[in-house]
């Protein structure tokens, strides 16, 4: 690198002789007004606000387009740059509205930064704003022409950055140099990209993310990237999407690997939170990322092992009570920290919900255990068969912290007359007998009762067991029922009969067999500040549903033994401090046990936070973190695709209906080889806008 010695405003530098002179005096921490300019573009000198004097040079020049020169003295502040700069404002102000307190942008506006420093105001110019209607029309952003001053950072940010090319410069009919659409378009029939490159670069608000794309009071990174910040394990989505689109498989499941060590069950049954927050879904239907995370872990080769990394024994020791995601993340994560973990399962086999709870159908066992094996292979030690009744027994083996992972193991049963009738059966009591091997009997009529996930799992496993007629109940409405999309499209594909707002008075019956469910229509609910459920029953509305068994599927709660002396709230959770930390105690609870039945990625995310809490205590850094691939900087140039927009959200393929419900085999397929490449170039990269440089303002510059 060749260095010049240049001066500004007196103070003398050392550059880069590559340097433009605003470059070098903004890194220098001294303040050159400027606009068009951004770090991340190309130079065009449109604003002239960056004008300066050059010392034996009888022109002005802009400081962004003039490389430094050796010997060069520059000055920044006379009277005659300041006035020049105040007509170039003056002028742009003058095509620009009075009103920035509506702009999302006000009080961190560059545009609003730059009329303080310079102090001008559009008083003394003819105002020549012609105002137009905010344009809402694109997906995902908002275009206000009235707040643009042409600086142009949009245009070349599209065309000379991202080579998608959607933005140009258009003259209007009275001269005015204007940013517009190729064509006079919109976005999307430009095939734009939607990276959101452009309203990251514009200075004044004229292109605006849509209110509600991201959420507020979350830091940069996690703002521009929703899919990421949505997931409750902060997973890298994007950026494990991208080695699938490269064919870079084994570098995409170390990315999930990271912040997870059950990615192929995820791939099966994670809530998928980030496709509810996929930016993609306001153009044709969020992103498969379950999918995507399914692909990468059946193609995982364990290459990422080799960059797992052990912190130095510690001879400490941990209990681990319970065995499901929750439990067995903590413990694989505090045994990678040196510390001597064992974990103790009730249950005949380890994984909690994941092996007892989640039919085979749509979580194989395989998948399971073969992560359970990789948690044991990094030295945790499992115990099944192994309840464990007292706390203070267990204090008394040498263990220097317990933690208590014991899930919401048992169903509820509503308080209404006839609920403990023989052939009526709790949720989980249910669905654990099938994978236990010890199947409940079940008659040809069935009815379950409530509308979430558990509620069709229940269903469709009585399908499978052989029941001819299965009734869903629930009193929730279709649009308001907690199951997902595909469990409610499966469940009625194989037969299953949903009926909605529904109440129940009672099981009907005699000498302890129920015959049927006694119901109610409901007009309408409602919860009172006690959280008390409040009904509107329709008149003339009751009625019976024949059953020959009835599944209770309105809730779950911890099952927690009478001797373990532990503070417990509503639905029997564990109390506990920061959802950690039970209280004066060497003991710590995590999972659904703590905060009520929720979803597998949570419990990981859980289990994640309570090891780091847990490691700090006991005298480590807390920091769990493993980098399995390379920071590598993506490529910013996306280019133009003209069928970005139109490519169609994957399916994987389902076993057909009628094979489906005669077995417990896996009913939805893996995407293959072609799909999954061509489902991760739906991916619109958001990613990227987090490497675009935030400019500084004026007042956070040493000199200004």
């Amino acid at each position: 690198m060749n260095t010049v010695s240049i001066t500004i405003d007196g103070y003398t530098l050392q550059v880069d002789s590559e340097k433009s002179i605003l470059s070098a005096s903004l890194e220098a921490d001294i303040y050159i007004p400027h606009l068009c300019h951004h770090p991340d573009l190309p130079d065009i000198g449109a604003c002239r606000l960056c004008v300066v004097e050059i010392e034996g040079c009888d022109e002005i020049k802009t400081a962004c387009t003039t490389k430094v020169e050796d010997g060069m003295i520059i000055h920044t502040k006379t009277e005659k740059l300041n006035a020049m700069r105040r007509l170039s404002m003056e002028l742009m102000l003058a095509n620009h509205v009075d009103d920035c307190t509506t702009c999302p942008k006000y009080l961190k506006c560059e545009l609003q930064s730059l009329i303080q420093y310079l102090g001008v105001s559009t008083s003394r110019l003819r105002r020549t704003l012609n105002s137009v209607p905010v344009n809402t029309s694109n997906p995902l952003i908002v275009r206000d022409l009235n707040r643009c001053i042409s600086c142009g950072r949009c245009v070349r940010m599209c065309k000379e950055v991202r080579g998608v090319n959607v933005l140009n410069y258009e003259i209007t009919e009275d001269d005015r140099i204007m940013v517009d659409i190729r064509k006079h378009n919109s976005l999307k029939e430009e095939n734009c990209r939607f990276c959101g490159a452009c309203v990251e670069v514009c200075p004044t608000g004229a292109l605006q993310d849509k209110e509600g794309v991201f959420k507020e009071n979350l830091n940069r990174e996690l703002n521009l990237i929703p899919c990421k910040a949505e997931c409750p394990a902060n997973i890298d989505v994007p950026k494990y999407i991208r080695y699938i689109r490269e064919g870079k498989y084994q570098d995409a499941i170390a990315v999930i690997r990271e912040k997870a060590p059950f990615p192929h069950s995820l791939g099966y049954v994670c809530m998928a939170f980030c496709e509810s927050a996929c930016r993609r879904k306001e153009i044709n239907k969020a992103l498969s990322i379950r999918e995507l995370k399914r692909f990468a872990a059946e193609h995982d080769e364990g290459l990422w092992r080799d960059k797992v990394t052990f912190k130095p024994k510690t001879n400490k020791k941990i209990a681990v009570v319970g065995s499901g995601p929750a439990g067995l993340t903590a413990a694989y994560y505090l045994a990678k920290c040196g510390h001597e973990v064992t974990v103790f399962e009730k249950s005949p086999v380890a994984g909690g919900m994941m092996s007892t709870g989640i039919p085979e159908y749509r979580l194989p066992r395989k998948a399971v255990q073969d992560e359970i094996a990789e948690i044991e292979r990094a030295g945790v030690i499992i115990l099944t068969n192994t309840e464990i009744t007292s706390l203070e027994n267990l204090k008394t083996k040498g263990f220097d912290k317990i933690l208590l992972a014991i899930g919401t193991g048992k169903g509820v049963r509503l308080p209404i007359p006839g609920a403990n009738y023989k052939n009526v059966y709790e949720n989980i009591e249910f669905l654990q007998s099938v994978s236990l091997k010890r199947p409940l009997t079940v008659g040809e009529k069935v009815v379950v009762l409530g509308g979430g996930n558990v509620a069709f799992d229940c269903a469709r496993v009585a399908k499978r067991l052989g029941a001819k007629d299965i009734t869903m109940a629930c009193l929730e409405n279709r649009e308001s029922m907690t199951a997902s999309d595909d469990e409610i499209q499966q469940g009625s594909e194989e037969g299953i009969k949903i009926l909605n707002s529904r109440t129940f008075v009672s099981i009907e019956g005699s000498c302890n067999i129920a015959a049927g469910v006694k119901c109610q229509e409901v007009a309408s609910f409602s919860f009172d500040e006690n959280k008390r459920l409040k009904l509107e029953i329709a008149p003339d509305s009751e009625h019976i549903i024949p059953a020959d068994t009835v599944i209770f599927a309105t809730g779950q709660r911890a099952e927690i033994p009478e001797k373990w002396n532990i503070p417990t709230g509503r639905g029997n959770s564990i109390i506990t401090e920061d959802g950690m930390k039970i209280s004066d105690s060497d003991m710590y609870a995590v999972g659904d046990a703590v905060y009520g039945t929720n979803s597998v990625i949570r419990a990981i995310a859980a289990g994640r936070k309570v090891a780091s809490a847990i490691d700090i205590e006991l005298g480590g850094d807390g920091v769990i973190e493993d980098k399995l691939t390379e920071d590598i900087v993506p490529n910013s140039y996306i280019g133009k695709d003209e069928n970005f927009l139109s490519i169609e959200r994957a399916k994987n393929e389902c076993e057909d209906v009628q094979s489906r419900i005669k077995n417990f085999k896996e009913v939805n397929h893996c995407l293959n080889e072609t799909s999954a490449c061509k489902e991760s170039n739906r991916c619109l990269q958001c990613d990227l806008r987090t490497q675009i440089r935030k400019p500084k303002l004026w007042a956070q510059y040493k000199v200004k």
